[in-house]
């Protein structure tokens, strides 16, 4: 087992969290110095803690133009957010708690206004310079149609080398790991050789790819990278809530036991891409959505405020995002009272998965299903199950978790 087998990832989207401009004037302070805006998480570690959570899945804070997915230097800490030193003291101050920091590696693209894309824009295709990115017919290759967005070329050695290099140099300076955003955009071969440079000098660093669609094993087993995020389950969580259909539900709890025969997936059901979950099944049904998440397999991650029950819809235009990335208060004795219900209950759940260590390879089947009643027993060795109700009848948003012999260990509804 390694570390990650432990963890419980506190998912933060730190300029959104410290209430950081993403947009026109105020990166700086007056006298043109940075904010050190990431000092104000250093203030909520100990409320993770108390949440249980040993992790924190922290999104970008490399300098970029805007929302910190248009990268325009990852050797340097975006000045909304401070400096090299705010992000080195916010990794000591996880370490004194034993929560691991792992950080958000933007990669596959980068900020068209990068010293690398105009360098390779001015060269051309087939010159040194601009073999860093990629084309299409002579043209520099947007991100998924973004032209502020130009992908770099991971296959390329010379790119390979400097990603694996910046990665090595942020996990010198105190990280656990790296999520690789968009991974899945140039195709898992890419990551190996950027990868196994990188373990060379942190066996023990941990990786997770952002994959959305498409065979996730297989995308592991060619990366390298140690895992990758379930869409394929957090979509049936929530969908089987919203349909009253929970045989989706165990249709894909079937096919994650399958994954978890080769690896141990990134498991969710909030994160700053999409519709939080309370708005999208109500904040009862966030509760039954989060039971789940804690009791089956996978290295689960809270999205920060899906604890307090918030709400926000993502939406496909500019500033879409905006409604699921919100600011927190200065210290937890802010947070408004309706949250504490939420609260209590990932407070509960999260401590439940503690005393079951096992549930990270957990395996499900179903003791019994329809539409809007399912149970099913997650079983890890001899002697280890757990028994899990879901119950939408009538209406309603009820749960339970009961041990091997029946015994009731939590409830809500």
């Amino acid at each position: 087992m390694t570390w990650a087998d432990h963890a419980i990832f506190w998912h933060v989207y730190p300029l959104g969290f410290t209430g950081a401009p993403v947009r026109g004037e105020g990166a700086r302070r007056e006298d043109g110095t940075p904010y050190p805006r990431l000092r104000q998480l250093v203030d909520w570690l100990d409320y993770a803690v108390g949440l249980g959570l040993n992790g924190v899945l922290l999104g970008p804070v490399f300098s970029s133009v805007t929302h910190g997915y248009d990268t325009l230097d990852h050797e340097r800490v975006d000045p909304r957010l401070g400096t090299e030193d705010d992000l080195v003291a916010l990794a000591a101050a996880c370490r004194e708690r034993g929560v691991r920091l792992v950080l958000d590696g933007v990669f596959n693209h980068l900020s068209a206004e990068h010293p690398v894309v105009r360098r390779a824009v001015a060269a051309g295709p087939g010159t040194q310079d601009g073999r860093w990115i990629r084309w299409v017919d002579g043209y520099p290759r947007w991100f998924e149609g973004h032209p502020d967005l130009v992908e770099l070329d991971l296959a390329a050695p010379p790119v390979a080398a400097w990603v694996a290099d910046v990665m090595g140099r942020w996990l010198d300076r105190g990280a656990d790991g790296w999520r690789l955003d968009a991974a899945y955009a140039q195709g898992a071969e890419v990551w190996r050789p950027v990868l196994e440079r990188v373990r060379a000098g942190h066996p023990e660093a941990w990786v997770v790819g952002e994959v959305i669609h498409g065979d996730y094993a297989a995308f592991v087993d060619a990366s390298g990278a140690d895992s990758v995020t379930q869409y394929e389950l957090w979509k049936a969580v929530w969908s089987s809530l919203v349909d009253r259909n929970l045989f989706e539900l165990d249709h894909a709890l079937g096919r994650h036991a399958a994954l978890l025969e080769t690896f141990v997936p990134q498991t969710f059901v909030g994160n700053h891409d999409v519709t939080r979950i309370a708005s999208r099944v109500g904040r009862d049904g966030a509760v039954l959505a989060l039971a789940v998440l804690m009791t089956v397999g996978g290295v689960p991650s809270v999205y920060y405020g899906d604890e307090q029950g918030f709400v926000g819809v993502k939406e496909e235009r500019a500033g879409g995002d905006d409604a699921v990335r919100p600011a927190f208060p200065a210290a937890p004795g802010d947070l408004a009272p309706w949250g504490a219900p939420l609260h209590r209950a990932h407070v509960d759940l999260v401590a439940l998965r503690r005393r079951h260590p096992w549930l990270v390879r957990a395996r499900t089947e179903a003791v019994s299903l329809a539409n809007e009643h399912y149970v099913y027993r997650a079983a890890g060795g001899p002697g280890e199950t757990l028994e899990v109700e879901l119950d939408l009848r009538g209406g309603g948003h009820r749960a339970r978790v009961r041990d091997g012999s029946g015994q009731q260990l939590w409830a809500w509804g």
